[in-house]
């Protein structure tokens, strides 16, 4: 049976990039098969056995390790990292600004970090951990994007308008014109204002 996955376009130290539900997973390839990547899990926080550990990490150890904010850095197959989607390589060495690191100083500080790590969606997640150990700065492109909507949605004028109206509406409709309360309808959309 020919492997799914043709693992002679990989050399150590390269960055494995495929897409999961919301957002990319990144891993790096170590060789011989082998991918280091960050992922969510819950299972390393009540157990450590490497057999309960290294099976493939369920959609629940996931969305529990998302929850509680654990993760390891595990070591896995290609098919594994990939679970059926196309693998595309090297895609951050056009976006970044600094080159990558020597593939042998990748994969070192890839290997190292493997085992427990505290997880955080927007400040320490799979591209993070690959980011740094390619290129030597921990920074999270997709992330930076994601805020920068809810930047442009939450920090707009007609949010202000929308948030003007909802506390105009709410003190209307609880026949409340305290003082507390028509400073927040004031002061939030202000705020807003002066942000957008």
């Amino acid at each position: 049976m020919r492997p799914r996955y043709d693992l002679s376009l990989y050399k150590r130290g390269d960055l494995l990039q495929v897409p999961r539900t919301l957002f990319l997973h990144f891993g790096i390839y170590l060789g011989n098969n082998r991918v280091a990547h960050l992922i969510p899990d819950i299972v390393p926080m009540f157990s450590s056995s490497q057999d309960i550990i290294c099976e493939v990490v369920t959609n629940l150890r996931l969305i529990m390790g998302l929850i509680t904010k654990n993760a390891s850095v595990r070591v896995d197959t290609v098919e594994d990292f990939a679970y059926g989607e196309k693998i595309q390589l090297n895609t951050m060495d056009h976006v970044c600004s600094q080159p990558p690191l020597d593939g042998e100083e990748i994969a070192r500080r890839a290997e190292k970090l493997v085992g427990p790590v505290a997880y955080s969606l927007p400040w320490f997640n799979s591209e993070h951990y690959v980011m740094y150990c390619r290129y030597g700065t921990a920074i999270s492109f997709q992330t930076y994007q994601f805020c920068t909507l809810l930047r442009k949605i939450f920090l707009s004028r007609s949010c202000a308008y929308l948030t003007a109206l909802i506390g105009a509406g709410i003190m209307c409709y609880l026949d409340s014109v305290t003082p507390a309360m028509t400073l927040c309808t004031i002061l939030i959309p202000f705020l807003i204002w002066m942000a957008s």
